[in-house]
């Protein structure tokens, strides 16, 4: 390939870059804001009616008509080598992708000034706050519901986590079939002892034990699982009895481990733990005023997605503090009216913005991939015809 066509092909682009950009801009000042968008909502779905789609359709046009004009008038007539003519044609496929794109630059511009507007940490922020807030959230039957509010998921304080155990409370010798049962529950504790000890188990108290009352037969019992760790045994099993219904440091809102969103990058049961210790800190060990500024946090987060909201921190913090002082009574209604369905629609529609963005929606894929294939073959065909029939006519010029 000469000089001067390689620098052509660079001019052009360069030429495609400018206009790459220009819808960039055009995507970044079209975004609607994070208020607007709702569960539809993508970055660009070439759609062949709308402002983007129409232009792109003229401005490929037209640059891929100039293009192949400028490379037949002035850059052929060239006997090429193998290489060159390889190199020729991987030059055409990548204009031809370029001219191509315009729609997928506009979709970027979405993109940044999405994530200029809402930062991946601000995001991440609103996404732990609603974490640790998302047990005060619930709708009132909700409450209800043991497979969401029950003492196993309570992760703090110590000594929580606990593992339920359900034992016959009374036996009648006389009848068999009559028995009654109790749930209790254990702590889940871990011992680290030399695999030496462990095996004599049943012949010795292992070291720990006598502290929690637990002698060896019992212990073997208790046990949930156990691991070998070079020449030690990780041991984890069923510790001290907890009565987390008699606890005056627990509550209803401490027996959800839900999280409203995970953090991407983060470890579930990290953010479960984390989400945890903050909600108990600050029903128990903070000032009340902090709780009070969490809900205001919440509200006003409520106002930046555009979810509406009859909530007042004030009184959801009141109603939080009166069912935690009286953890006994079954929980009839909080204040904590708000638009569940479009909170949850908003942060569906920004986890698929910000992790799944599909620049290139998947419903034309194939069609894109034909279309440029099929213009890059197009420019090809005719560069070589049109080379070959005019070098062909100079080289007989010539001779003659």
């Amino acid at each position: 390939m000469d000089k001067q066509l390689r620098l052509f092909f660079i001019k052009s682009i360069i030429v495609l870059g400018f206009i790459h950009l220009a819808y960039l801009i055009y995507g970044y000042f079209k975004f609607v804001g994070i208020r607007k968008i709702y569960m539809y909502t993508e970055f660009y779905r070439f759609k062949f009616y709308d402002d983007v789609s129409i232009s792109h359709f003229f401005v490929s046009g037209l640059f891929l008509l100039f293009f192949i004009v400028f490379l037949l008038r002035n850059h052929s007539a060239n006997k090429h080598s193998v290489s060159s003519g390889m190199q020729i044609g991987a030059s055409l496929l990548l204009i031809s992708f370029l001219s191509l794109t315009f729609f997928m630059s506009y979709s970027f511009g979405l993109n940044a000034k999405l994530r200029h507007e809402l930062p991946e940490n601000s995001l991440n922020r609103d996404k732990a706050l609603l974490n640790t807030l998302t047990p005060m959230l619930y709708p009132p039957g909700a409450y209800s519901l043991d497979e969401v509010f029950k003492p196993e998921n309570i992760l703090y304080p110590k000594p929580y986590p606990v593992v339920s155990e359900i034992d016959t409370s009374y036996y009648d010798p006389n009848d068999s079939s009559y028995y009654t049962t109790a749930v209790n529950y254990y702590s889940i504790d871990t011992l680290t002892v030399l695999s030496s000890n462990f095996k004599n188990i049943s012949a010795k108290m292992l070291e720990g034990m006598v502290s929690i009352g637990i002698d060896s037969s019992e212990f073997t019992k208790r046990i949930i699982s156990k691991e070998v760790i070079g020449d030690s045994t990780k041991v984890i099993f069923k510790g001290v009895a907890v009565h987390p219904d008699d606890d005056e440091d627990i509550c209803v809102f401490l027996k959800s481990k839900n999280l409203y969103r995970p953090i991407h990058g983060v470890p579930v049961a990290t953010q479960q733990y984390q989400s945890a210790v903050t909600r108990y800190q600050l029903l128990y060990k903070y000032p009340q005023d902090s709780l009070l500024r969490s809900f205001q946090q919440l509200d006003t987060l409520f106002k930046k997605y555009g979810v509406e909201s009859q909530l007042v921190p004030k009184n959801l913090a009141q109603d939080v503090f009166n069912y935690r002082d009286h953890s006994r009574e079954p929980l009839q209604q909080l204040r904590n009216d708000f638009d569940r369905n479009k909170l949850k629609e908003k942060f569906n529609t920004l986890e698929r913005l910000f992790y799944q963005p599909n620049f290139l929606h998947p419903s034309i894929q194939l069609i894109f991939i034909i279309v440029v294939l099929s213009v890059w073959f197009g420019l090809l065909l005719m560069y070589l015809i049109w080379n070959y029939f005019k070098w062909r006519k100079l080289s007989v010029t010539s001779n003659a």
